[in-house]
């Protein structure tokens, strides 16, 4: 089944409040529908800089604002979607086959993600064209 951008889930995380600070929980298949095979953050990026640019063939990502704020430019080869992500409490599934972008970053942003795989560049679509044909089969 070929899944497309409204596949692609915001979804709450818990919270423990407490006036000494916040804390957010993240368990294997319990906030998130996968397990997590490996943790990556991006931070440091130039402002008008973007990240991603590339769809997975196997891999589920779960991208959280840590800080700050960007958007994600989610793509399934017929539609187009951004989504605003400024809340570390709230995160961004994006399972295989969509393309998706990393934009407009704001000052300091800490870009969280969690995924299902180890990395594998054999796994990575890189170039549009390629992610076009894949989506067709």
């Amino acid at each position: 089944m070929k899944v497309n951008i409204s596949d692609c889930k915001l979804i709450d995380l818990p919270r423990v409040k407490s006036r000494s600070g916040n804390i957010t929980p993240v368990e294997n298949n319990k906030e998130i529908p996968f397990d997590i095979k490996r943790v990556f953050y991006l931070y440091d990026i130039p402002g008008g800089e973007s990240r991603g640019a590339h769809a997975h063939i196997d891999c589920h990502q779960f991208l959280i604002a840590a800080s700050g704020s960007f958007e994600v430019k989610l793509d399934d080869g017929k539609e187009q979607r951004i989504v605003q992500l400024n809340q570390p409490y709230k995160g961004l599934h994006i399972p295989p086959g969509i393309w998706a972008s990393e934009i407009n970053f704001s000052s300091g942003a800490i870009c969280l993600v969690l995924a299902s795989h180890f990395y594998d560049e054999q796994d990575y679509l890189r170039n549009y064209d390629d992610f076009l044909k894949f989506r067709e089969k």
